[in-house]
């Protein structure tokens, strides 16, 4: 393979293959489209036909990603359930060199980036996802076929280990997650939404329609209000002061804000418009932006390692417990939208046993009723006397008379 020239202008390319296209314009930034599944060759069928398909062919893919290589941006838009993953390694691992010669690389999941789509995007600076995107991993698979010993399966499954080593590599990257939480979504088979994908660190930005960004500062300059909401700055930082001010309250202004001739940054008797977009307020402030996402980008590293040991720990103790539990449960303990620790997964699953019990207490009860058992009454002892009480007249006189005869020998007239 061809060592990565430094980006910069390359031909006009127009490339148009069934399962995935390339082209570029300007020879600077270049567009991927990729809609299908990746294999190495061409698949047949039993008599050796080709099947039919939307496939992304190794050989033929990596030729034509040679032909825009020497762009400086390239958007990859994709569309794959997966396929090979060894093909889907090959094309990670060559977009990344791109990447570390200076090429930025972003990912567009316009449908689901699964199995080995998931690896092609996660090679990306920038994974883009709409909410109702699908990205999935799991573990590697293969097909066996034929007889086998024991050691030959065992070998087997150590090849399949270390597959999966691969993935949990590549996820590592671009999530920041531990080996064990990767390992455990990928053996769960986990499927995330767009918006889930954001949150677990497998995309960066999640693509809304949304109103343009209004951003003010408060009058000490401590704090931002963006759309309403105020975001406190780190002790030292001050908001630069070209943004629009709040004379007094939390509230922030309208679209703009006159500033007297002696704040900071004024102009003489001028209104100061306040940018309407998060685009603006960067092209406008960019150091601020850049000291704002160093600072963001700090926190996270510094809370990460703590988080991920956390996250850990709090699937192994579920896993502990995980054998007399619902299956269903520990699941949506584990990555649903309750997940929670191995405690609480404990306590639902009493929740679950006590109405469980109670149901059938109260089934019981109304088959009880429906039987009429309550009205059948207890077979008498024949050798203890009734309680006077519970005795028909017949029976006292009956009673009455064997004491008298027991007294004196005979029956009382």
């Amino acid at each position: 393979m061809s060592k990565p020239t430094k980006p910069g202008k390359v031909p006009a390319v127009n490339i148009k293959k069934s399962a995935y296209a390339m082209a570029t314009t300007d020879g600077q930034s270049a567009e991927v489209t990729m809609y299908g599944d990746i294999y190495d060759q061409q698949p047949t069928d039993w008599w050796g036909d080709p099947v039919e398909g939307q496939f992304i062919l190794l050989d033929e893919f990596m030729s034509d990603l040679e032909r825009i290589a020497g762009c400086s941006e390239i958007t990859i838009r994709m569309n794959s359930y997966g396929g090979d993953a060894g093909v889907s390694n090959t094309i990670h691992n060559r977009l990344r060199e791109l990447a570390r010669a200076g090429v930025h690389l972003t990912c567009i999941v316009d449908g689901v980036a699964m199995s080995g789509g998931s690896l092609i995007m996660c090679a990306c600076d920038t994974v883009k996802v709409n909410p109702s995107s699908l990205v999935m991993i799991h573990k590697c698979w293969t097909f066996l076929f034929g007889g086998y010993n024991a050691d030959e399966l065992r070998e087997q499954a150590t090849n399949q280990d270390a597959w999966d080593k691969m993935q949990v590599e590549i996820y590592k990257r671009k999530t920041g997650l531990s080996d064990t939480v990767l390992s455990h979504m990928m053996s769960d088979t986990t499927y995330m939404t767009g918006r889930e994908a954001v949150s677990k660190g497998f995309a960066d930005e999640l693509l809304e329609d949304g109103e343009p960004a209004q951003i003010a500062a408060s009058a000490d300059g401590r704090r931002l209000f963006v759309n309403g909401r105020t975001l406190h700055l780190a002790p030292g930082m001050f908001a630069p002061d070209g943004i629009p001010t709040v004379k007094s309250g939390d509230e922030p202004p309208a679209e703009t804000h006159k500033k007297s001739p002696d704040e900071p940054g004024s102009k003489e008797g001028g209104d100061h418009p306040m940018a309407k977009t998060l685009a603006e307020f960067r092209a406008e402030f960019p150091e601020l932006t850049a000291q704002l996402e160093a600072e963001a980008k700090a926190a996270a590293v510094s809370g990460a390692a703590g988080d991920i040991e956390a996250e850990r720990k709090r699937l192994q103790e579920i896993d502990a417990v995980a054998g007399v539990i619902d299956p269903a449960l520990v699941q949506e303990a584990k990555y649903g939208e309750k997940a929670c620790t191995a405690q609480e997964l404990t306590y639902r699953a009493a929740q679950a046993a006590a109405e469980k019990g109670q149901t059938f207490l109260t089934q019981m009860q109304a088959d009880n009723q429906a039987s009429g058992a309550q009205g059948v009454g207890a077979a008498h002892d024949r050798g203890e006397a009734l309680p006077a009480e519970k005795q028909t007249p017949d029976q006292r006189m009956a009673d009455a008379r064997a004491s008298v005869k027991a007294l004196f020998g005979k029956e009382g007239k």
